[in-house]
């Protein structure tokens, strides 16, 4: 499977990122509890996008950890945004700049197996986060 990607302009956007997420950890045989945890990470990661930033992307990628013998997919959610002035703080679970719950990026973080945030102010944010098959 090559990089697929969603652009998120729009709310109707993150519907279609979910769905194809959804769709990739089915063919690389993601358990269905695993799958709504992807589903719902990718709902947090696309909803950031559409908030804070004018436009971005969700892409999947198929991954392989030979070591293991297991497979993974890979989101890489990426804004040419304001970026993120302090990560440690939005990390704090319950900080909210919108109103929300403050679960967003660490209850991804919490919902993968792995995680990781870059992002410098007013150049943009990329999150990359792996599940992987069980």
């Amino acid at each position: 499977m090559s990089q697929s990607c969603v652009t998120i302009n729009q709310e109707w956007d993150i519907v279609a990122a979910r769905h194809m997420g959804r769709e990739k950890s089915k063919e690389l045989n993601i358990g269905t509890v695993d799958q709504a945890r992807i589903a719902t990470a990718i709902s947090e990661l696309a909803r950031n996008i559409y908030l804070y930033t004018e436009s971005g992307t969700i892409c999947f990628e198929a991954i392989e950890d030979p070591h293991h013998y297991k497979k993974g997919l890979k989101i890489i959610a990426k804004d040419e945004g304001p970026g993120i002035k302090d990560i440690s703080k939005v990390m704090e679970d319950g900080f909210s700049t919108s109103g929300g719950l403050g679960a967003g990026l660490p209850g991804v973080k919490r919902l993968m197996d792995s995680f990781d945030i870059i992002s410098e102010e007013g150049k943009g944010t990329e999150v990359i986060a792996v599940k992987w098959s069980r």
